[in-house]
């Protein structure tokens, strides 16, 4: 399973945590910061690019990231959509 995959199944799987991904993704008024989720932070590089990465803190409290994806912001979105579509979440309506 890919990166992509797991942050969709751990940071889209109710209602709650869709909307406030969406919420941060779609935001103008932010240009630039990170979401932190459950297992997942989504880093907005600026308004149309994104990184993923699962976050883990080893024994000495420092932080560890085993991987990352870079994703562009319409992609990101047909990406979280179309899973929540498919777990039976009401989906945002963008223009």
């Amino acid at each position: 399973m890919n990166i992509l995959e797991r942050f969709l199944q751990a940071e889209t799987n109710t209602q709650e945590l869709y909307e406030d991904v969406m919420s941060f993704i779609i935001s103008y008024h932010i240009r630039c910061g990170e979401f932190e989720g459950n297992e997942y932070i989504i880093k907005k590089m600026d308004r149309t690019n994104f990184i993923l990465f699962p976050e883990y803190t080893d024994a000495d409290g420092e932080r560890e990231i085993h991987g990352a994806i870079s994703i562009y912001r319409n992609n990101l979105i047909k990406e979280i959509n179309n899973y929540a579509q498919v777990k039976g979440i009401q989906v945002i309506e963008l223009n």
